[in-house]
């Protein structure tokens, strides 16, 4: 649905985007992870065609971002990091105002109920935007976005400055909308990509350090990886059957009551025994009560590529730097 192709973007001597190359499937959500100043709204900004690049090419269901300039921006919904709301206006004001510009041709009010239906902003329709809460704010830029069901929508860190709960609200909404579009959610919040995204890329310092689901980053990060299961029965019976099982690696366990353990397994990252797990323990009539996966947070993750990236950044100045101090001894 989006292909990105070695896209570069350069203010003066400095690269904010350097040679950046992902894709994004057709219906699928992406976290676009990464801290702040990596170059994620650049990005965002290119993909929707706010800013040109300086080099590459990016496309949307086949078209060039720059040669078809208003296809593309009718299939795109745009929620930036601070949403481009009219403090003035109320709600239904603002959003027969953005039907105008959009030039819409679906029926006005069928369209709007339903979008306001969806994120739930029926209620202060006819409020004036200056007198909303930050996560009502938030809701009439997500419909917005909206106006003119649009196949993809591209949300620029879309609950920050949000309360808790209006963080679930907005998770909540996005993950509806998902099942029906193609989203690129960027973000600095990892329990937020993790709750929502099925795939993760991470860029830092305008590079992409990593492309992958969370639970692939997790597993070849660590080399390892593990889960945790409860299951009733005997534990030194359960702890036999689990070493036994091909790939694991170690187990332990604890009582939590009620004739029922929690084993933590250990596994060598590259077998997946759930399956073995299931028939191992029914063979044997002990119920598994749950059984989850467990290895290297996103958090993890984020913090050592992010780290081990600025790390080589940091030797290759010092080798450039020491190059120079070479030279002007020569």
């Amino acid at each position: 649905m989006i292909t990105v192709s070695n896209l570069t973007k350069k203010y003066g001597a400095k690269k904010a985007v350097d040679n950046v190359s992902f894709t994004v499937k057709k219906g699928e959500i992406l976290g676009f992870l990464g801290p702040n100043g990596a170059g994620k709204t650049t990005c965002m900004n290119i993909i929707t065609g706010y800013i040109s690049s300086t080099s590459g090419t990016v496309t949307v269901d086949g078209l060039d971002v720059l040669k078809n300039p208003e296809e593309v921006k009718r299939k795109i919904g745009y929620l930036p990091e601070n949403p481009p709301l009219y403090m003035d206006m109320t709600v239904s004001e603002y959003l027969r105002f953005i039907y105008e510009l959009k030039k819409i041709k679906l029926d006005y009010n069928t369209h709007v109920k339903e979008i306001m239906e969806t994120v739930k902003i029926t209620d202060v329709k006819n409020r004036l935007i200056k007198n909303l809460s930050k996560g009502y704010k938030q809701r009439v830029g997500l419909a917005q976005a909206l106006m003119g069901n649009p196949e993809i929508l591209i949300l620029d860190e879309p609950t920050v400055g949000l309360d808790p709960k209006q963080i679930n609200e907005i998770r909540g909404v996005i993950k509806d909308l998902g099942k029906e579009r193609t989203i690129i959610l960027s973000s600095h919040i990892l329990p937020e990509v993790s709750a929502i995204c099925e795939r993760v890329v991470i860029i830092n310092g305008g590079v992409i350090v990593a492309s992958d689901t969370p639970e692939n980053l997790s597993k070849g990060l660590a080399g390892k990886s593990g889960l945790t299961l409860q299951a009733e029965g005997e534990a030194e019976v359960a702890q036999g059957i689990i070493k036994d099982i091909d790939g694991v690696l170690s187990v332990s366990f604890k009582d939590i009551g009620e004739g029922v353990f929690e084993y933590y397994i250990e596994t060598d990252g590259e077998t997946d025994i759930r399956k073995d797990l299931f028939y191992a323990f029914s063979k044997n009539n002990m119920p598994i009560l749950m059984l989850t996966p467990r290895g290297v947070t996103l958090e993890e993750v984020f913090l050592k590529l992010t780290a081990s990236e600025k790390a080589s950044k940091d030797e290759h100045s010092k080798q450039q730097s020491e190059v120079k101090n070479n030279d002007s001894d020569i």
